[in-house]
């Protein structure tokens, strides 16, 4: 009997975790679950922006895939994906192709730049771990610089972020508690640092509660950030940037733009023959992809509505795990033969934006708002619960938040 070959592309949180419930749930004789990333560690893509700021140590971030993966069940292979073909049920790789009977897509995310001037050159993403450390090495190079030169140059204490979503919001958050420690670092004045938020909505964060978002913006302003909403980014050059506001454009000079507007999935999803969305597959209710009953989209490169509002769900880490937990259940359900398939219901516990280490923002329970030392607590307890079910209490002694109240 021909074992059943089950091939994950990628080992964000939709991909591994559904790496985890099958090395679980199947006996391996009866399959082989292989398992393709471009690197051997997952990384926490909530926690890039304290790895970008500087407030946690990238190690920290990254989880080797040896130390939660058994490798007598799964197989890891680390190369990158070049193509997928389903209607031949193959994957190209950098170096090798891969055939399969049962294909999950979870490869995640791109930055998109909505064809700014000079973003994709000059502005730095909070989107890898790489890109996170290259840009806190970068803060710091600048502080060094201005500290050193006889000639100061202000752009390089100006930093602008574009982009007041949850990632712009939570990075702004740990910026302005990392500033002073490098102010005190290179003995710089915190009153020469400019941290400035750009925004094309009337607000920042979008779509939450307005009380909450008040509250997020005292909070940072009080620390030093600076809020323009209503304003869109239009040149992001080597020494500043331009941005237009009630028809004027206005230019500020700065040597840090971190870009933090947008994201797209994979295009390799959109290229693959999938019907797709804004280069999202549409999936079915079961996390299929339509006309391919072996194929499953999760995360950043699944379009998923809510059946109540008829609004497409938030590709959120949370989601992402949930899915991951229906896609094995379902492939599960397809080895046995079984045509009725699980729907995914995309119901949410809550949302939490953090602020820095110390302060966040939360609805939970649909309408309960709760903010400070208890948003920044449940924050951590969900960071340390992920670790848990991803590693156990090892990996969460290794890798947890407890630094609760302070």
């Amino acid at each position: 009997m021909n074992k059943q070959q089950i091939v994950i592309l990628g080992a964000g949180y939709g991909g591994l975790m559904t790496a985890l419930h099958l090395q679980k749930k199947l006996k391996h004789h009866h399959t082989d679950i292989t398992l393709v990333n471009k690197h051997d560690y997952h990384y926490q893509t909530t926690w890039l922006h304290e790895t970008a700021a500087g407030t946690i140590h990238h190690d920290q971030t990254r989880i080797p895939l040896d130390e939660v993966i058994d490798k007598r069940r799964v197989h890891l292979v680390i190369d990158t994906v070049k193509a997928i073909q389903p209607d031949e049920k193959k994957v190209k790789l950098a170096n090798s192709e891969l055939t399969y009977d049962i294909l999950v897509i979870a490869l995640g995310f791109e930055t998109a730049t909505f064809g700014i001037t000079g973003l994709k050159e000059n502005a730095f993403m909070i989107s890898t771990l790489n890109k996170a450390r290259l840009l806190r090495q970068h803060l710091s190079y600048n502080f060094a610089q201005y500290h050193n030169e006889k000639k100061k140059n202000p752009a390089r204490l100006n930093i602008v972020v574009g982009g007041g979503g949850f990632t712009g919001v939570e990075f702004l958050g740990e910026l302005a508690n990392r500033i002073p420690e490098l102010c005190a670092e290179y003995d710089i004045d915190k009153a020469k640092v400019r941290v400035i938020n750009i925004e094309g909505s009337p607000t920042v964060l979008p779509g939450f509660d307005p009380d909450l978002v008040e509250y997020a913006m005292n909070s940072l302003e009080a620390r030093g950030v600076e809020f323009i909403t209503g304003a869109l980014l239009k040149e992001c050059n080597p020494d500043n940037i331009v941005y237009k506001k009630n028809g004027m454009l206005t230019q500020i000079p700065t040597m840090t733009t971190i870009w933090a507007a947008g994201v797209k999935a994979n295009p390799i999803v959109e290229v693959s023959g999938f019907q797709t969305n804004r280069g999202k597959v549409e999936v079915m209710e079961d996390l299929r992809a339509p006309g391919y009953e072996d194929v499953f989209v999760l995360g950043d490169c699944a379009s998923i509505k809510d059946p109540e509002t008829g609004q497409v769900v938030a590709p959120t880490a949370q989601m992402a795990v949930r899915q991951a937990k229906v896609a094995a259940r379902n492939i599960i359900k397809r080895l046995k033969g079984e045509e009725k398939l699980e729907a995914f219901v995309p119901k949410t516990l809550g949302t939490v934006a953090s602020l820095g280490n110390d302060d966040a923002i939360a609805v939970i329970l649909k309408n309960w708002k709760i903010f400070g030392w208890k948003a920044t607590f449940m924050k951590k307890m969900i960071d340390n619960r992920y670790l848990i079910r991803l590693g156990g209490w090892n990996l969460l002694f290794q890798k947890g938040k407890f630094n609760f109240f302070y």
